[in-house]
């Protein structure tokens, strides 16, 4: 309820949410007293008045019987809006009906009222108003139903979409095999699940019935005199609109102000439903203690982190993901770092590109890119050196690409946006990088859409996309997943020959040890948002964590006993927002002590070029270095 309740005083601070609540205030207010107040100056004829134009007696004029145009507007409020919730109302409850009723229905009526509401769809809504108006009638009545009616096949729509989605999932199917009955189903499943979004929907549509009834009321069918409402009254101010504009003027600004109202508060209500609490309502995020050990800063280091933190806001609190990463990476060096899902590396590498958005904080002791801050650098100073020295390189290109647009527009837009090139140059430039990254019939290619491509041809033209300006460091994010291992070499080749030829270093995140080891020099071990463990990948260097040594002895190769079980880490790697207090392998480490359960160990250095996070890095150490373990399988 806190929770709730702070989401709801941070969306009324920003300025949309403050003018909408203000706007939508200002209308019912006028809704409800306007009628009180001021009923004798709007029905008060005036002959000695009639049809005049603003003056200070009558600000917006007077109609053909000499009645002030203006109060007349403001006491209109209360019909207008009553009537456009009505409609609404109906709407939505008859829309809900139809859009729903199929998961509930046998099939063949149910495709058949599917097909129905499609039909409905198609038509446009004045179409549909006017269709229900002819068959209910002229006046107040019949205008709430057709306006209700017209609004309820697009909600139904909705409705039909968001079930159908909620009614796959696994707990719904779960209530199917318990026996659950469709109507509990619907109720108790399924509903509440979608409600949020249609509340959204149904504000934002307050204003298009609004503007519907003020419509039909305007071309005579909806409120008949002696009763008026906004559209009345529009209607009555156009026959006069070239002695008095302002008659027109005044309830056409009623209704867009009011239709504004309503669609500003259901944006609100829908930032409300789909963001998470601000940051300030929180406090600040929790700050990473100062790690004891620091690596070692090459003389033309590309990359310098020191003390990374990445925290969101939940519920509960603050989450930590990353907590005090440190590193750095030297001019043409190749890192690898890898972990289990959930260890922070993809948020790592996002941090240092400036790609973790609000409401996420990202904090360091020191966070620099070519010898410029991160941080502190205002972003439009950063958008040029990111745009062409930092390539970013996702695991998935294919929801990185737009589907809509062409994959050498796409590359071009890199050269217009941060060197200047014309469209032509920049085109060219594009089937130069998609020819450098070895894509066959490059031109042609580069006017093909992004599902033209292979998974491979993909990834490697995002890596084109990184080349377009002059990269100094290349993030591969997992970029070999979900790819056949022939495909997979193409790639990693294809990142060490740009590594040679342009001297640029690279930062390859991946989940497979292996992989890293056999084409990194350096590989940064996480676990629970920390690296544990940096070492070269040099023969000579032995593993000295638990977690090291675990994740090389899950590794298999063609040598790898097919009678034995499959080597294992056993337990789960901790939820970012349940942290123990000590060493976060502790509950998975086959040398846990007390000491690791209370004391959380910090990166300590074994050798110049090796660092370790372990209160006991001796504990039943692995025989061979990592590259050899990869290559022979393994093993204590």
């Amino acid at each position: 309820m806190v929770n709730r309740r702070a989401k709801w005083l941070t969306a009324l601070r920003t300025p949309l949410g403050a003018f909408a609540a203000a706007l939508l205030v200002l209308v019912l207010v006028l809704a409800v007293l306007a009628p009180i107040l001021w009923p004798g100056q709007a029905s008060a004829v005036d002959t000695n008045a009639i049809s005049q134009g603003p003056s200070a007696a009558h600000w917006a004029g007077t109609d053909e019987l000499g009645r002030d145009i203006l109060f007349r507007v403001l006491v209109a409020t209360r019909l207008s809006i009553v009537l456009a919730l009505l409609a609404m109302v109906l709407g939505v409850v008859s829309g809900l009906v139809l859009g729903t009723l199929p998961s509930v229905l046998p099939r063949p009526l149910g495709r058949l009222l599917i097909a129905a509401v499609n039909i409905a769809v198609a038509f446009p809504g004045l179409l549909l108003v006017l269709f229900f108006s002819v068959i209910f009638g002229v006046g107040t009545r019949g205008a709430v139903f057709a306006v209700g009616f017209a609004l309820a096949p697009a909600f139904a729509r909705l409705a039909q979409t968001m079930a159908a989605s909620v009614a796959g999932r696994d707990f719904v199917a779960a209530a199917r095999v318990a026996g659950v009955g469709r109507i509990r189903l619907l109720f108790r499943h399924v509903l509440p699940n979608i409600a949020e979004p249609l509340v959204v929907n149904a504000t934002i549509g307050a204003g298009s019935a609004l503007l519907a009834f003020s419509g039909l009321s305007f071309l005579g069918i909806g409120v008949q005199a002696p009763d008026y409402d906004w559209g009345r009254l529009l209607g009555e101010g156009l026959n006069g609109i070239y002695l008095n504009p302002v008659a027109a003027l005044a309830p056409g600004v009623a209704v867009v102000l009011a239709g504004l109202a309503f669609n500003l508060v259901g944006e609100t209500v829908a930032g409300v439903v789909g963001v998470r609490t601000r940051a300030r309502g929180l406090g600040p995020p929790p700050v990473a203690a100062t790690r004891a050990d620091t690596p070692a800063e090459h003389e033309d280091a590309v990359l310098v982190v020191e003390n990374l933190q990445v925290a969101f806001p939940g519920p509960a609190g603050w989450t930590v993901p990353v907590r005090g990463v440190s590193f750095s990476v030297g001019a043409g060096e190749a890192v690898g770092v890898v972990g289990e899902s959930g260890s922070g590396k993809s948020l790592t590498g996002l941090a240092v590109s400036r790609l973790i958005e609000a409401p996420g904080v990202v904090t360091a002791d020191r966070l620099e890119f070519t010898g410029r801050p991160l941080l502190t650098t205002p972003e439009r100073e950063l958008r040029g050196l990111l745009g062409t020295s930092l390539a970013m390189v996702f695991q998935d290109p294919m929801t990185s690409f737009n589907p809509a647009r062409r994959i050498g527009r796409q590359l071009a837009e890199v050269s217009e946006q941060h060197q200047g090139l014309s469209r032509a140059d920049a085109f060219a430039r594009a089937v130069d990088r998609l020819r450098a990254v070895r894509i066959p019939a490059a031109r042609r290619r580069a006017r093909q859409y992004p599902h033209e491509f292979s998974g491979g041809m993909r990834q490697r033209a995002m890596i084109g996309m990184g080349l377009m300006g002059d990269p100094r460091l290349i993030i591969a994010d997992e970029p070999t997943t979900a790819l056949d291992v022939t495909v997979q070499r193409q790639l990693l080749r294809l990142l060490a020959r740009t590594r040679t030829e342009r001297g640029t270093a690279i930062v390859l995140i991946s989940h497979d040890i292996a992989v890293v080891s056999q084409t990194c020099e350096r590989i940064l071990v996480m676990y629970g948002g920390r690296v544990v463990e940096d070492l070269p990948s040099d023969p000579g260097v032995t593993p000295r964590h638990p977690y090291t040594r675990a994740l090389l002895a899950t590794t298999l190769d063609l040598e790898t006993d097919r009678e034995a079980p499959l080597p294992v880490i056993p337990g789960r790697p901790p939820e970012p927002g349940r942290m123990p207090s000590g060493c976060a392998f502790a509950a998975r480490c086959p040398a846990v002590s007390d000491r690791c359960r209370t004391e959380d160990p910090v990166l300590e250095r074994v050798t110049t070029v090796h660092r370790v996070a372990c209160w006991h890095p001796d504990g039943s150490p692995l025989a061979v270095p990592v590259k050899e373990a990869v290559t022979t399988g393994g093993g204590e």
